[in-house]
């Protein structure tokens, strides 16, 4: 368990959630509470950003768990930095899929209001990928995803482990069910 104790997790919350949420408190659970951090990311991607970054730096994160948008970050995070990531359900073009996003919207976790500007659809092609392969991914898709096509990150993830359960939804409200499967990916 000594190694379990050196790694430290960084969890990337989607867009229009939060750090506290019902599948972060199952892996913070299962991964224990002082090793993996969950911070509210701001809806800016520039914030959200340097915001990660910071944390990368300061928090001597060696893992990213990125759900939907979070999964964008982290493979931008696992890329410049040859991390392990996980990525769940992730976004590989918010700047095309939160399009019909843009004005004021109600965070999921608490209702809190936030302004979404039509300039941060620009700003997620900053830190667009054009493809993978530093990084060491598990990717764990849904194909009854009914926010994103999980085919269409099944395409640009090819090189790397994808796990597809067939059914489930944007969510994925059973990570419980794939824990053991992340933590040997951590491992590994």
């Amino acid at each position: 368990m000594s190694g379990l104790t050196a790694s430290r997790i960084l969890y990337l919350h989607g867009f229009a959630s939060c750090g506290e949420s019902n599948k972060t408190g199952e892996l913070k659970a299962y991964f224990g509470g002082k090793n993996f951090l969950s911070p509210d990311l701001p809806p800016a991607p520039v914030d959200a950003v340097e915001m990660i970054r910071e944390l990368i730096n300061t928090e001597k994160i060696n893992m990213l768990i990125g759900s939907s948008l979070g999964g964008f970050y982290a493979t931008y995070f696992a890329e410049i930095n040859r991390m392990k990531a996980i990525l769940i359900n992730p976004s590989i073009r918010p700047f095309d899929t939160l399009a019909s996003y843009v004005g004021w919207q109600q965070r999921y976790c608490d209702d809190e209001l936030f302004e979404f500007k039509s300039a941060y659809l620009e700003h997620f092609k900053l830190f667009q990928c054009d493809s993978v392969g530093k990084g060491d991914y598990l990717v764990l898709l849904q194909s009854e995803d009914e926010v994103l096509d999980y085919r269409d990150a099944m395409k640009y993830y090819k090189s790397q482990r994808i796990v597809v359960e067939y059914g489930g939804n944007h969510r994925f409200e059973n990570i419980s069910d794939y824990l053991c499967m992340i933590q040997g990916h951590r491992e590994k």
